[in-house]
């Protein structure tokens, strides 16, 4: 009897343990996976993650429908994925700001980011840069930094909200200057850039896709940016390494992940697939249109991205003695 239930098992590729415990079914994916995004529809991770699931089809066999579940800062939409059965049909989106800044600075996080995901691939990573309007007096990092320590409390900086990556990255920067700038929170990226843009706020720490076209209208100033290396959008622009700030070279990332327990089957094969689908040169593309650089690393180097940048903004909470208040 045991010998039949075996070969049936095998034979269906079996889904689950003894003891309930789902393991890698041989014919997965046999149905569409669900992906799930934790912000709104339009931005840097809605886009890579729509551009990887529609190419995705043939590489993985299966088509993989994203579904935005915003809200919370990412918190929402991260949260479903950690609660999900680890059968490999719900996978998300995991950011710096779910897995990182907002864990780090929110007690009440109802998932812990390095216990509760399982990560599978960093598809891309995105250069994040520090830019000012127009009117602000200083228009290069020296004189920029020389404004900042000559004035403590003077000026302000807006992000997309606390626990964000711009509010977290923008507290770096303070705590290794020894520079005080206020912070004002807004609710998402896109309000906070309008303000600065119109001269509300003089200040903003964001992504480079959003503020990329503000600063080639000449409506800001980009000081200083997160990256590798100088960018070829910003030739004139150091990045922090060069500023001596090292700490501060962060980028945003964006990867896949699934729930704790995923098996190593199912990790393989999702990750070969988007590895796969990001070689398509019109993904590349169209990824690399958004500022965005593609990363396509294994999941124990992803592991290793996500468990550095919660302890680094775990650091900056304690430092900067930051609350959600």
């Amino acid at each position: 009897m045991l010998q039949r239930r075996t070969l049936l098992a095998s034979a269906a590729g079996a889904a689950f343990t003894a003891t309930g415990g789902v393991v890698w079914a041989q014919s997965y994916p046999s149905r569409p996976i669900r992906l799930i995004v934790p912000f709104a529809p339009g931005g840097t991770t809605d886009i890579v993650a729509r551009v990887v699931a529609e190419k995705i089809g043939g590489p993985l066999g299966q088509s993989m429908i994203v579904e935005n579940r915003a809200g919370g800062g990412g918190l929402i939409g991260a949260t479903d994925v950690a609660h999900a059965v680890a059968d490999g049909y719900t996978l998300g989106v995991a950011t710096v700001s779910t897995t990182a800044t907002n864990p780090a600075i929110n007690p009440k996080t109802p998932y812990n980011p390095i216990t509760d995901f399982t990560p599978i691939i960093n598809m891309a990573a995105t250069p994040n840069v520090i830019a000012v309007h127009p009117s602000f007096p200083a228009k290069d990092f020296k004189s920029f930094l020389a404004e900042l320590k000559k004035n403590p409390g003077k000026y302000s900086y807006a992000s997309s909200g606390t626990g964000g990556i711009g509010h977290l990255l923008m507290e770096l920067f303070k705590s290794l200057t020894g520079t005080y700038v206020t912070h004002i929170p807004y609710r998402g990226a896109g309000p906070a850039l309008n303000d600065v843009v119109a001269g509300q706020v003089p200040i903003m720490f964001d992504n480079l896709p959003s503020t990329l076209p503000f600063v080639k209208d000449n409506r800001l100033v980009a000081i200083v940016v997160a990256a590798p290396q100088r960018l070829a959008v910003l030739p004139g622009i150091p990045t922090f390494k060069e500023v001596g700030l090292d700490p501060v070279n962060r980028l945003a990332y964006y990867g896949v992940c699934g729930p704790k327990g995923l098996p190593k089957g199912i990790v393989d094969t999702v990750n070969a697939a988007v590895k796969k689908t990001l070689e398509d040169p019109s993904v590349k593309k169209r990824i690399e249109d958004t500022g965005s650089l593609i990363v396509a690393n294994t999941p124990e180097q992803f592991a290793a991205q996500i468990a550095a940048e919660f302890e680094i903004y775990k650091k900056v909470v304690v430092t900067q003695k930051l609350t959600l208040e």
